[in-house]
C-alpha cells in the first residue's frame, strides 16, 4: 500500500525549486480528491493514491510544478465528470493542456491489438511533438500502474508487462531516463518470466550479504587511491538489475553462475579530463577485460548519455564494471530529458537539446510514411530503439546506425539520393558490397553510379527506416509507372477487340469521363489500377464502346516466329523418322520445344502433338495403333502460347512486377488476368508467349524470385 502524502510532494518541489508554486500543486490535491472521491483501485485503495504516486514521481524527476498538478489532475477528465474547460478556468491554460494531452493518449478505439499499440504510439508521438512533459506524464503514470499490476487479472498482466517492455522502457531509455528505463524492465520481466524472475532475484539476495562486504571492501581501496592522487570523486556500488542480467544469460547463452560483472561501482567525478585519469588508475590498479571498454563520453549515445564503461579482473578474480562520469553526466543519465525540461524559462533549446530532440522530427516523419499498423511498430520498434553502432564519415563526423546496418543504411543517413545511387562502399579503404554489415569505428566512403537505381531487394537487409521509407517510396513510384504502362497495353489490346482506336481513345473526353465514374481522379490512376489488376480492361473498353458489338479481335501483327501449324522442310517435328507431317501443336497441353512429346493420328487433321504428361495421353492409349513418336526437329519458329499460374499475396503492385519479370525474360504477355480472395492472396493468369522449355523454366525461375510471390506454375492442361 503507498504512502506518499502530498506534504512529501510539496517538500520534494521545493527542494528543487524553492520559488516553485506549491500552491498550484495544494489546490490541484483539492481538486482532483473532490472528483475522484468514492472511487478505489482494484487493491482497495482510495484512487487518489494513483495520481499522488505520478506526482511524486514527476517531482522526483525534478519538474516544474505546472507538470506535478497535472500529474496530480491526469486523470479527472477521462475518468470523472470534470472537463477540460473546468481545468483550464482553475489551474491555466499550461496544467489544462498537459491534462488534456494525457486524456487524448488515453481515449484509444477499440480496434485489433496492432493497430491500437499503433495508434496508442502515433498519439504519443504528437504529444511529444506539442509538449514533451505529456510523455514524462505518462511515464509516470505507466510506472505506477506497473508498479501496482498485481492486483489485475494475469492475461491483463502480461498484455501490459508486454507493451511496457516493447514501448514505454525503450521509450523511457531514448529519453535518457535510466532510473525509470531499468524499473520498467524489471516490473515486465517479474510478469512476463515469473520463474525466471524468482529464479534470479533469489540467487541475487542469496549473494546480497557477501556481494555488499566486497563492494564496501573495493570501495575503500577506490576511495584511498583517489585520495592519494588528488582526484575528487562520490564512489558507490551500483547494483545490476534483474532484467539486465537475464537478458546477458538469454543471449551469451550462460548460466546465472557464469555471469561474472554482477558488481558494479559507479564513480562520479569533478570533469572529464578526470573520468580519462581515473580510468587511467584503475586500469593500472586492476587488469582490464579486452574488449569491454566503451567511451560514451567521446561518442555520446543518441540520448546524450555519457560516461565512461570498463570492467577489470578485481580483487579475488572477481570481474568489476566500472562507470565514470562527471555529476553532469549523472544527472543527465538520471533523468534524461527532463533535465533539459524545467520550463522555468522558455528559452531556445542548445545545439545538444536539439539533438536529442532530432529522433522526435523522424518520428513525426515516419508516423505520416507509414499507414500499415504492423509496419509503423516495427519500424519504430526496429528503428527508435536499437542497439547501435558508430561509424565515420571520411571527414571523420560520427554517424550513429543500428546493429547490422548495410552502407546502404549509410548512405541513405548523408542523403537520399546518395542512397538511391549506392553500389557499394569502401569500409577502411577496402571495396565492400551493399550487404556488408558495419561494425564499430568503421570509417565508410559509399560509391555511386549515376543512374542506378534501388532495388526491392535492398529492404531484406536495410535497417535504418530512413532507408526503408525512401526505398519504398521509390519501389512505390516505379511500380505504378509499369503498373501504367501495363495498364495501357491491356487496354489498348481490349479497345482493338471493339475496333477502336486506342490514339483517338486517348484523346477523347470519354475516357477521362469513365476514369471519374470508375471513382478515379486521373486516367492514369485507372490506367495503374488495371496494371495492378484492380480494375478490368475489358469492363473499362466495354464502358467506353456500350452500343458496339463485341467484334472479333482485329488481326495481330504478324508473330516474327509464327506457331508450326503446318508441315514443311524443316518444320520442327520428326513424326516416325519422318519431317514432311502434316501436324498441329494440341491446345490442351500447348507442347514447346524441349518437352517431352508423343504424337496422336487424328481423322482430317494431320498428327496432333501432346506433352507426354497430358492429361488426354491416357485416354489415348485405348486406341494404340494411332499414336506415333514424334521427336522435336530444328524448329525454327520461337513463339509459343504458354499458359503459367501463379499465387502471390494481394498487395499493389504485384501484377505489375510479376509483368516486368517477364518482359525481363524477353517474352510477350497475350493475356493477364488477376483473381483476389478473402485470404490477402491474388492468382495471376497468364498466357505467354515463349521460344522452348529452357526459355519457360528461366521465366518461372525469374517469376519466382519477385517478392511476394508464393508459387508458379505451368498450366499444362485446359
Amino acid at each position: 500500500m503507498s504512502n506518499v502524502r502530498l506534504e512529501d510532494i510539496v517538500e520534494r518541489l521545493q527542494s528543487n525549486n524553492p520559488e516553485a508554486d506549491v500552491d498550484l500543486v495544494r489546490r490541484a490535491y483539492i481538486f482532483s480528491a473532490r472528483a475522484h472521491q468514492g472511487q478505489t483501485r482494484l487493491s482497495g485503495e482510495s484512487y487518489l493514491i494513483h495520481p499522488l504516486d505520478v506526482a511524486k514521481i514527476l517531482a522526483e524527476l525534478k519538474l516544474d510544478a505546472a507538470t506535478v498538478a497535472a500529474g496530480i489532475l491526469h486523470d479527472t477528465i477521462e475518468d470523472t465528470t470534470s472537463t477540460t474547460e473546468e481545468i483550464q478556468s482553475l489551474f491555466g491554460d499550461e496544467v489544462a493542456k498537459l491534462v488534456d494531452g494525457m486524456t487524448k493518449l488515453s481515449r484509444i478505439e477499440l480496434q485489433s491489438r496492432e493497430e491500437r499499440e499503433a495508434q496508442n504510439f502515433r498519439k504519443m508521438i504528437v504529444a511529444m511533438s506539442n509538449d514533451i512533459r505529456v510523455i514524462l506524464i505518462k511515464l509516470a503514470d505507466r510506472l505506477h500502474n506497473m508498479r501496482t499490476l498485481t492486483f489485475l487479472p494475469p492475461e491483463k498482466q502480461k498484455r501490459t508487462a508486454q507493451e511496457t517492455l516493447d514501448i514505454y522502457a525503450p521509450l523511457a531509455n531514448r529519453l535518457g531516463i535510466a532510473r525509470i528505463k531499468t524499473e520498467l524492465e524489471d516490473l515486465s520481466f517479474r510478469y512476463l518470466h515469473p520463474e525466471e524472475y524468482r529464479e534470479i532475484a533469489d540467487k541475487v539476495t542469496q549473494k546480497r550479504q557477501e556481494r555488499l562486504v566486497y563492494i564496501d571492501e573495493l570501495i575503500e581501496i577506490v576511495k584511498r587511491q583517489l585520495a592519494e592522487q588528488g582526484y575528487m570523486g562520490e564512489v558507490k556500488g551500483r547494483p545490476k538489475h534483474l532484467y539486465g542480467i537475464w537478458q546477458k544469460m538469454q543471449k551469451q547463452g550462460i548460466s546465472f553462475d557464469d555471469v561474472y560483472d554482477l558488481i558494479a561501482v559507479r564513480i562520479i567525478t569533478d570533469t572529464k579530463v578526470n573520468c580519462y585519469a581515473i580510468l587511467g588508475l584503475i586500469h593500472s590498479l586492476w587488469t582490464p577485460v579486452p574488449g569491454r571498454f566503451k567511451d560514451f563520453i567521446g561518442v555520446p549515445k543518441s540520448n546524450l548519455y555519457q560516461s565512461l564503461h570498463t570492467t577489470v579482473i578485481g580483487p579475488k578474480g572477481e570481474r568489476v564494471e566500472f562507470q565514470l562520469r562527471t555529476e553532469e553526466m549523472h544527472r543527465l543519465a538520471e533523468e534524461g530529458i527532463a533535465a533539459h525540461w524545467r520550463y522555468k524559462e522558455k528559452s531556445a533549446m542548445s545545439q545538444r537539446e536539439e539533438q536529442q530532440f532530432a529522433w522526435l522530427r523522424q518520428l513525426l516523419e515516419w508516423q505520416s510514411d507509414l499507414t500499415d499498423a504492423k509496419e509503423f511498430m516495427d519500424t519504430v520498434k526496429g528503428d527508435l530503439f536499437p542497439d547501435v553502432v558508430y561509424v565515420f564519415t571520411p571527414k571523420g563526423d560520427v554517424r550513429e546506425l543500428p546493429q547490422g546496418s548495410t552502407p546502404v543504411d549509410f548512405a541513405y543517413a548523408v542523403h537520399t539520393d546518395i542512397g538511391h545511387q549506392c553500389v557499394g562502399a569502401k569500409i577502411n579503404g577496402k571495396i565492400v558490397p551493399i550487404k556488408h554489415v558495419l561494425r564499430n569505428g568503421d570509417r565508410i566512403e559509399v560509391i555511386t553510379q549515376t543512374g542506378h537505381t534501388p532495388s526491392r531487394d535492398w529492404l531484406k537487409f536495410v535497417k535504418t527506416s530512413k532507408a526503408r521509407t525512401r526505398i519504398k517510396a521509390w519501389v512505390n513510384t516505379e511500380e505504378r509507372r509499369r503498373s501504367i504502362l501495363l495498364g495501357k497495353e491491356l487496354l489498348d489490346k481490349d479497345l482493338r477487340k471493339h475496333e477502336l482506336s486506342p490514339a483517338k481513345v486517348f484523346k477523347s473526353n470519354d475516357i477521362h469521363r469513365i476514369a471519374h465514374e470508375l471513382s478515379h481522379n486521373t486516367v492514369d490512376d485507372m490506367l495503374a489500377a488495371i496494371g495492378y489488376g484492380k480494375v478490368s480492361a475489358h469492363m473499362v473498353a466495354n464502358k467506353l464502346a456500350p452500343d458496339r458489338p463485341h467484334a472479333e479481335p482485329l488481326p495481330k501483327k504478324p508473330l516474327k516466329k509464327p506457331p508450326p501449324e503446318k508441315k514443311g522442310a524443316g518444320g520442327g517435328m520428326k513424326i516416325g523418322g519422318m519431317d514432311q507431317m502434316l501436324f498441329h501443336l494440341s491446345k490442351c497441353c500447348s507442347p514447346v520445344p524441349g518437352d517431352k512429346v508423343v504424337g496422336f493420328i487424328t481423322r482430317g487433321r494431320g498428327i496432333s502433338i501432346h506433352t507426354m504428361d497430358c492429361p488426354n495421353v491416357a485416354d489415348m492409349t485405348v486406341d494404340k495403333e494411332r499414336m506415333v513418336e514424334v521427336t522435336w526437329g530444328e524448329f525454327k519458329s520461337g513463339a509459343h502460347a504458354v499458359k503459367i499460374a501463379v499465387l502471390t499475396q494481394d498487395k499493389p503492385g504485384i501484377l505489375a512486377s510479376v509483368s516486368s519479370s517477364i518482359s525481363a525474360s524477353e517474352a510477350n504477355i497475350s493475356h493477364a488476368e488477376v483473381t483476389t480472395g478473402a485470404d490477402k492472396q491474388a492468382s495471376l493468369n497468364f498466357t505467354i508467349e515463349i521460344s522452348d522449355v529452357e526459355h519457360l523454366n528461366r521465366i518461372i525461375k525469374n517469376i519466382a524470385s519477385v517478392d511476394g510471390v508464393m508459387d508458379v506454375r505451368r498450366v499444362k492442361a485446359g
